[in-house]
């Protein structure tokens, strides 16, 4: 059985490229909304997915106009709704200049392969599918890319459950049905994805400002799903039973939301290294030590999540014992 790769009930027209604009709510950014101009995209889509396959391809046979973009008119251009990927390798080649300015205003370095001139002409136009709106395509595109072929990576589920959620009528039974996922995880994701807007929109975190190479999304919706974080944020046990809401967080506790990130994922800015290096067992340890007053002070005056997780347990446990060597050769 051939895989439908379209939404069968859209019309394939032509469409020249230069009237075709990146998509500035794609859920793949870190950064979205109106404010985010081109440069910024492309930098984002390339830090996130790493254009270079795909650069490398363009370069070698041409824009193969294999699958039509999914785009919404917008005044006299389109905004591509699926397809961002593509347009932006289009856009490194027709502009060139692009790639100094992100590199001067993004501080990425891209390398842009030699493209033979005759190949030049296939970045002209491309083959799209119309829609009237973004909720005419919103379950295909879910499921393309969360269950499907070419699945995002966790904080763009998240984000495109969330903006689906935040912007229709739908429950969340229905976006996880639609997408082809658990109901449980879907709402995990976009209780999330609410705490991570609120520590944004107060200006406590930055996820561009993490102190890593990626963006480890799993990390807060799996502590979240934790009591022991729910309590230190001051969220009630059963939180998480009920749907998302807006600011979770009360405004007394964002303190305490802004220390958790930054275990969580450091800052770049503030060279802040975070203590979780893996989800399992950091996660748990973590936990553990927000539990604990003992562990709390060690964690904040030293920083180390191995120090402070053995403060919270006996010397005489096992699990020190074996751990640090204690009463062992290596202990001396």
């Amino acid at each position: 059985m051939t895989r439908q790769s379209t939404p069968p009930y859209l019309e394939i027209s032509k469409v020249p490229t230069s009237l075709l604009r990146l998509d500035p709510d794609n859920p793949r950014l870190m950064r979205s909304g109106s404010e985010v101009g081109e440069v910024k995209i492309i930098a984002q889509l390339y830090r996130v997915e790493s254009l270079n396959d795909l650069l490398q391809s363009v370069a070698a046979n041409g824009y193969m106009d294999l699958e039509p973009l999914i785009v919404l008119k917008e005044g006299e251009t389109f905004i591509v709704l699926e397809g961002n990927r593509r347009l932006a390798a289009i856009r490194l080649f027709q502009n060139p200049k692009l790639v100094s300015r992100i590199s001067n205003e993004e501080g990425l370095r891209i390398t842009l392969p030699d493209m033979p001139a005759e190949l030049s002409g296939t970045l002209d136009t491309v083959s799209v599918y119309q829609v009237c709106d973004r909720a005419d395509v919103r379950s295909y595109i879910g499921f393309k890319h969360i269950k499907g072929a070419a699945r995002w990576k966790s904080y763009a589920k998240a984000k495109y459950a969330a903006d689906w959620y935040h912007k229709s009528d739908d429950s969340l039974d229905k976006i996880a049905a639609a997408i082809g996922d658990k109901h449980a995880t879907v709402k995990r994701m976009v209780h999330a994805i609410y705490v991570l807007d609120q520590a944004d929109s107060t200006e406590i975190f930055n996820i561009n400002d993490v102190k890593s190479s990626r963006f480890n999304f799993s990390h807060l919706y799996t502590a979240l799903s934790r009591g022991a974080y729910r309590e230190y944020l001051g969220l009630s046990d059963n939180w998480a039973r009920y749907d998302p809401v807006e600011n979770p967080i009360s405004e007394d506790r964002l303190n305490r939301l802004q220390e958790v990130l930054r275990w969580l994922y450091g800052s770049e800015s503030e060279e802040i290294d975070p203590v979780i290096q893996s989800q399992n067992p950091h996660i748990k340890q973590l936990g553990e030590i927000l539990d604990s007053e003992e562990g709390l002070v060690v964690l904040k005056s030293v920083g180390s999540l191995r120090e402070a997780y053995a403060s919270t347990r006996s010397a005489s446990s096992p699990w020190i014992k074996h751990s640090f060597g204690i009463g062992s050769p290596r202990s001396l």
